[in-house]
């Protein structure tokens, strides 16, 4: 157990909302930056909990936030499959070039720097996905994300602030319904699937409580200047559908659609798009993570931090009881 406090900036995000609990397990006193505190009060659950209002756009907040904590984990961030540059790029590196200025003056012992795979863009198709592929990004938010990660490292070197960088993979599990949760869960179980090619196309989940468990193994075992994918094993599409369909209990065809079909359809629901202003149900930064084969290596962390992912079949089959059960806000196992 620890006495160390940590500051937080995304702890009402998807991550978040298991970041917290687990911090509180470990022992940590926590303080959180939030926008609305007023629309969070689950977060009077927790009793270690400090919470600041404020944005990690606004330097001062982030310097009341920081100051004397031990710990950083900048987890804030923008991420859809479509909107404007400008936007990510104002958020997620402005955001993280005032966490890290702030954590300089402030001598943290560390700051975890909550990056994403997803900045490969494009991983080669018979390569391991490991912590030296080369990245190709292939869209504005990964672009955006791989330049905060770069600002993030660049302090490490030049300023000799202590920061370890985690790039988790594809988020999935309870209290999330975009990205990963919308394409393998919620719309299989109303009866949209999409498997593109036979399913051939690998992908790289990540059970969003396992996430949680290697940022707080990161705080005490992350080597200060490295990157570690934070993820599960490498899945085919086929495979991860063939599980979801089994938990479920799903019995209707499954349809293979021919790639074309599905970069078609985002093109018209792209253009269709430019008129209503909403992001299309299905639009072309998908194919960066759909028609790729992300054969990720989770091996470095394993091995240094110690950790260890849970089986899709599990994660899974806790994810689809919380569709069932109706998508509570709250569940038992984010209590702290």
């Amino acid at each position: 157990m620890s006495s160390s406090t940590v500051f937080v900036t995304g702890g009402t995000g998807f991550l978040g909302r298991h970041l917290l609990p687990a911090l509180c397990r470990a022992g940590y006193t926590v303080r959180i930056l939030v926008r609305s505190p007023e629309a969070h009060t689950w977060l009077k659950r927790y009793p270690n909990l400090t919470v600041i209002k404020g944005d990690v756009l606004d330097a001062d907040s982030v310097m009341q936030g920081i100051a004397h904590a031990d710990y950083v984990v900048h987890a804030a961030g923008l991420f859809r499959f479509w909107g404007d540059a400008s936007r990510f790029e104002a958020t997620n590196v402005g955001g993280v070039d005032n966490v890290l200025t702030a954590a300089l003056q402030a001598g943290v012992q560390k700051l975890i720097y909550i990056s994403t795979i997803a900045v490969i863009g494009q991983p080669e198709p018979d390569r391991i996905v490991d912590e030296t592929h080369p990245p190709h990004p292939a869209d504005a938010y990964q672009r955006s994300k791989l330049e905060a990660e770069n600002h993030a490292l660049g302090f490490a070197r030049a300023q000799a602030l202590p920061v370890v960088v985690l790039r988790p993979g594809a988020f999935y599990g309870p209290l999330g319904t975009y990205a990963f949760n919308r394409l393998f869960f919620r719309d299989p179980m109303r009866g949209i699937v999409m498997q593109m090619d036979g399913g051939r196309y690998v992908i790289f989940p990540a059970y969003v409580p396992d996430v949680a468990q290697g940022i707080i193994q990161a705080l005490t075992k992350g080597r200060v200047g490295e990157i570690y994918n934070i993820c599960g094993d490498p899945i085919t599409h086929k495979a991860a559908f063939d599980i979801v369909y089994k938990e479920a209990h799903l019995w209707y065809p499954r349809l293979s659609l021919p790639g074309w079909m599905g970069i078609f359809t985002a093109r018209v629901l792209e253009g269709l798009a430019t008129i209503t202003r909403r992001e299309p149900f299905y639009p072309m930064n998908l194919r960066s993570y759909v028609y790729n084969y992300w054969r990720v290596s989770n091996e470095k962390a394993r091995t240094e931090l110690g950790f260890v992912p849970t089986p899709f079949a599990e994660g899974a089959r806790r994810t689809i009881a919380w569709y069932k059960a109706g998508r509570p806000d709250w569940i038992p196992e984010v209590e702290c």
